[in-house]
């Protein structure tokens, strides 16, 4: 009920014309104006998404620009999916999951365990292996327009204690997505779900054990690892799977050449946090101060890759659209692992 009275309180606020001062000052008056909301806080923005909206607002110019805000300031970003489907913001970057969409594909969003082993897993499941129909189709009927996917980071755990083995993860009390938290909770971690901007705090307090929200790049960037100890070297999937959306009234008003510039723009974005992200995660694991890397040894951690193929069995007997993806993911890795190395090394 209180989620519900924030979001109708902020519905109006907007309605009335009092916003939030936007993340940039914008060329006034252009014909077509958007407010987009990511999902990353500002210091991750600055790498996730920024880039790309300045280009985009510069090449568009007078035509049309795009207010970026960052994760919470128009709406929580459990509420971004309603916000957007009745016009309250125009478009949303955000993993599926966390904007709480309530499609057949929500599940599969941010973090789905071990469905890809890299970043490149991510835009050949959607470009090459049929997922991007798909979420587009699933979007659609909800008045959203699915424009792109594209890989983020890998999950990884970020801990007060060094974790060597699946016990040490019992009882931990950990912030993470909410399809990753259902599966790791096999194993006794404890899922936390608080909002992103009080995460650091509630590390210092002992709110929280630990995160698996990220890779080791965010770790840093955003300043969790000077409050985490420990970064553990297993991931529980390769990539996070986010995503580009905008309101479809408003993107079907937008001209050929702006939906075309809107692409191009999205897709750089893609493309900067391919290698942003993979040069990352090796140099920080390398050359990072503030970070103890920890190991679960490899024949542990195969019953954790094997109870994730179960996990998708379950996932798959909930409608006919989850069993027609996990299809497709136990497809694509089947391709990869026959294709051996560099594809798959085990």
């Amino acid at each position: 009920m209180n989620s519900r009275r924030k979001f109708l309180t902020t519905a109006a606020a907007l309605t009335a014309g009092t916003v939030l001062a936007p993340a940039k000052t914008f060329a006034a008056s252009p014909k077509i104006k958007w407010r987009m909301q990511t999902y990353a806080g500002p210091a991750l923005a600055e790498h996730v998404v920024k880039p790309a909206i300045e280009a985009f607002n510069r090449i568009a110019g007078e035509e049309m620009q795009i207010e970026l805000y960052f994760a919470d300031q128009l709406v929580p970003t459990g509420e971004l999916f309603r916000a957007l489907q009745k016009g309250i913001i125009d478009a949303v970057q955000s993993d599926d999951d966390s904007m709480a969409s309530p499609t057949e594909v929500t599940t599969f969003g941010g973090y789905f365990p071990f469905g890809s082993r890299y970043s490149l897993d991510v835009p050949v499941l959607f470009n090459q292996y049929g997922l991007d129909k798909i979420w587009k189709e699933e979007y659609a009927k909800f008045g959203i327009k699915h424009i792109s996917a594209g890989a983020w980071d890998p999950c990884h755990f970020a801990t007060k204690k060094p974790i060597n083995s699946l016990a040490d993860l019992k009882g931990l009390r950990v912030f993470t997505f909410p399809t990753a938290g259902r599966f790791m909770a096999k194993y006794g971690v404890v899922p936390v779900s608080i909002p992103w901007e009080d995460v650091e705090v509630a590390l210092q307090t002992g709110e929280l054990d630990g995160i698996a929200w990220s890779g080791i790049t965010e770790d840093y960037t955003v300043g969790w690892s000077k409050v985490t100890d420990y970064f553990l070297t297993n991931n529980i999937s390769g990539a996070w799977i986010g995503h580009f959306f905008a309101n479809m009234d408003r993107y079907n008003e937008l001209p050929e050449h702006l939906k075309e510039l809107l692409a191009l723009c999205m897709e750089t974005s893609h493309y900067y946090r391919q290698w942003w992200y993979w040069g990352g995660e090796a140099q920080l694991r390398v050359n990072g101060p503030d970070m103890k890397l920890t190991t679960i040894p490899d024949e542990e951690w195969a019953q954790v890759e094997s109870d994730a193929r179960d996990f998708w069995d379950e996932i798959a007997k909930e409608s006919p659209t989850k069993a027609k993806i996990v299809e497709i993911f136990k497809q694509y890795n089947a391709d990869m692992e026959k294709a051996g190395r560099p594809y798959r090394y085990s």
